[in-house]
């Protein structure tokens, strides 16, 4: 589940008791994957979602029993729309929810610690035992099976290296594709809170003092979209020597730049495989031109790297057919 959840989770339980829905396993077609997450309030107030529909209407009321309980539950949500028996839907596929009751100081303390990590930029792993024993964090998968358990990850942070035309479109795209957006260009008159207000970061000081900052973070997504090739040069290089290697490397240019961008990095050092780590020209080829399209492009790379796919269209995918 994404850091905004948790931190919504956190501010709830400052206030009141939580049932936390989390979905345990799947079979077939359904609306949400395992470890997608609900949190249910009083009264049936709810934040996010495990799918909606009938389903989720069902493990909203005993969500609320849960809360007047305490006593943890599973609930099975079907979704085969098989005639002649109860179903919540004809997805096709069925849905197991684990629900259980977040309180007090002991419940806080393990969202704090969770949005805490994930801010800084780690992962870290929730086990949900499915019995009475309350949920609890461990640094690393357990070794043996334990109950219910999830790696957290960080939100992707995507690091807009050059804060031109192109780089304002880019954090609106990356922002709606749920990353988090660091900015970086020593001109402030154009890396500033108005240009950028999606960013969590603005850094004016120098390209490599910028990228140190992020020196821990396993989820680095890199697009430069910078004033020339002197500071491609500069920021791939610092990028490529990272202990922790990006999730994706991209640069802007013509290819004539981007010839000229590789040649120096190759004469400087750096080996066949690290360039082919970087993607150069940056984003896909949809004919973009004005910079909102060159922004949208770069956007559908990210997510084709981070979530994987062919770039195709959809009406070309092997199988399709029209009705």
């Amino acid at each position: 589940m994404s850091l905004a959840f948790y931190r919504q989770l956190l501010h709830r339980l400052h206030q009141e008791p939580v049932v936390l829905a989390t979905v345990t396993g799947v079979k077939g077609s359904v609306p949400r994957e395992v470890g997608a997450k609900m949190g249910i309030c009083g009264e049936g107030r709810t934040f996010d979602t495990i799918g909606g529909g009938a389903g989720e209407a069902k493990v909203i009321r005993q969500a609320i029993a849960v809360l007047a309980t305490d006593e943890p539950q599973s609930v099975n949500i079907d979704l085969s729309g098989t005639p002649h028996r109860e179903t919540q839907g004809v997805c096709g596929g069925q849905m197991q929810v684990w629900l259980q009751r977040w309180v007090g100081e002991e419940a806080i303390a393990i969202a704090q610690q969770i949005v805490d990590t994930l801010e800084s930029g780690q992962s870290l792993t929730l086990v949900t035992p499915l019995n009475a024993q309350f949920p609890y964090l461990s640094p690393h998968p357990p070794t043996s099976p334990c109950g219910f358990s999830e790696t957290l990850q960080p939100p992707p942070l995507l690091l807009i290296v050059g804060a031109g035309h192109v780089g304002i479109q880019l954090a609106k795209v990356g922002d709606l594709l749920g990353f988090q957006i660091a900015v970086q260009d020593d001109r402030s008159q154009w890396a500033n809170l108005d240009n950028y207000p999606q960013a969590s970061f603005i850094l004016t000081e120098p390209i490599v003092a910028a990228i140190s900052k992020f020196a821990n973070h396993t989820q680095l997504y890199a697009a430069l979209v910078t004033r020339g090739y002197p500071y491609d040069i500069e920021a791939l290089s610092t990028l490529l020597q990272r202990s922790i290697p990006c999730q994706y490397i991209g640069t802007i240019g013509s290819q004539k730049r981007v010839r000229q961008v590789l040649q120096a990095l190759a004469d400087g050092g750096f080996s066949q495989s690290q360039l082919e780590r970087i993607y150069a020209p940056i984003g896909l080829d949809i004919g973009a031109i004005a910079p909102g399209e060159i922004a949208v492009s770069i956007g559908a790379e990210l997510v084709l790297i981070r979530r994987g796919g062919t770039g195709r269209s959809l009406s070309q995918k092997q199988g399709a057919t029209l009705l």
